[in-house]
């Protein structure tokens, strides 16, 4: 009950800032704002700076994506709304850099770590150390690999993301009655990230019967993850790898039918690829993932179709109940009360050192002609013309 009256006073205060013109909070994002009025409510109900409080240690990849500002600044609001201290560090992609940040938090002795690896493969001796150290470790989003330190993984269901991805096209092509064939190119995330493969998959083996059938045709034959991996999802090499196939595979006014992206980030460099090289006169499908405002925007434009949501507050807020069980001495299962719906998963995610017991959030598909379920979240809001979504703050 305290959780979420405190998470209540959080959404007030965060409401009542924007009512007023609080500040031209700058427009990195709400939930830096969010944070801020957790940690000020905090501070008047006398918790998270108390004496003796517990620390966690927070991890995040970089601020130059929108999605990790947000579960940063979520994850700090939601643990200090709880009593707790926390470290929170950026590492700015660069995994030597996020390795010092982690070891910088053992030695200043925090509780547990939440982290969300630049690159799953290369945390294993700095988590050897946090487990020496009896330091817990909650690999967030991202699955860390190849270490048994991990006591947790919370996530989304990764595989499903990429399932919606297909399904949409599916349904959006009328695939099991139209005729075809129909061009698709595929953009996957970065090799580092282990969700990256899982996206691309629960993509590809969706629509993989109709690939066999030739009623969708891959003009380049890029068919593989390792052949349209996009290293740090970075929009730029999207954007340019999208204008290197339209030059090759489309520059005769072929038609692309679907620009199948993993997620939003490389969706922008794609979609800007389509606007300024694509010679074709239809508009292309265009998928992608989280929801960041940009994309939000292009859809209402029509140079987006679609992305998969996933509620990274809730995602902060499981992270939370878990983090929770475990700092007082529990073993979280699925009998754990969650704050978002999750399910309890024992087989599906193994780091290579043996499953990791896992908390999977529930994605769900967002168009144009629904973003009004974002608003519902109370996470975002209609702009003055009511015409885009910006985020609450």
């Amino acid at each position: 009950m305290k959780k979420i009256l405190a998470l209540v006073l959080t959404l007030a205060m965060v409401l009542s800032l924007a009512a007023c013109g609080a500040g031209a909070a700058p427009a990195e994002s709400a939930a830096e704002a969010a944070g801020s009025a957790a940690a000020s409510a905090a501070e008047e109900a006398a918790a998270p700076a108390a004496d003796g409080a517990k620390t966690v240690g927070i991890a995040m990849p970089t601020k130059s994506l929108e999605r990790w500002n947000r579960d940063g600044d979520y994850l700090k609001a939601q643990f200090e709304a709880a009593g707790y201290a926390v470290e929170l560090k950026y590492s700015d992609n660069d995994t030597d850099q996020q390795n010092n940040d982690i070891q910088a938090m053992i030695a200043d002795k925090v509780d547990l770590l939440i982290i969300a690896a630049i690159d799953g493969d290369s945390l294993s001796q700095t988590l050897a150390d946090a487990k020496s150290a009896g330091i817990p470790v909650i690999a967030y989003d991202r699955l860390i690999m190849n270490t048994d330190a991990v006591s947790y993984y919370v996530s989304f269901d990764n595989y499903t993301v990429g399932v919606l991805q297909g399904e949409f096209v599916k349904n959006a092509l009328d695939l099991d009655n139209a005729a075809g064939p129909f061009n698709i190119e595929f953009t996957a995330g970065d090799p580092a990230d282990n969700n990256a493969g899982y996206f691309f998959n629960g993509a590809y083996d969706t629509l993989k019967p109709y690939i066999d059938e030739g009623k969708l045709v891959i003009p380049s034959g890029k068919t593989t993850f390792e052949q349209v991996a996009t290293p740090s999802w970075s929009t730029d090499t999207a954007l340019e790898n999208m204008q290197n196939t339209l030059a090759s595979y489309y520059s005769d006014g072929t038609v692309l039918d679907v620009a199948l992206c993993s997620n939003d980030s490389t969706a922008l460099g794609v979609a800007q690829a389509i606007t300024s090289d694509y010679a074709g006169d239809n508009t292309p499908i265009v998928t992608g993932q989280d929801g960041d405002i940009a994309n939000l925007r292009n859809i209402v434009d029509g140079i987006q179709t679609m992305t998969v949501y996933k509620n990274v507050s809730d995602e902060a807020g499981v992270t939370l109940d878990v983090a929770k069980a475990i700092l007082e001495g529990k073993t979280p299962d699925g009998s754990l009360q969650l704050s978002a719906e999750a399910a309890y998963d024992t087989s599906s995610y193994d780091n290579g050192t043996g499953i990791i017991p896992s908390f999977l959030l529930v994605p769900w598909t967002v168009t144009k002609d629904d973003l009004q379920k974002l608003v519902d979240t109370g996470l975002y809001q209609w702009d003055s013309e009511n015409k885009y979504l910006e985020s609450v703050g």
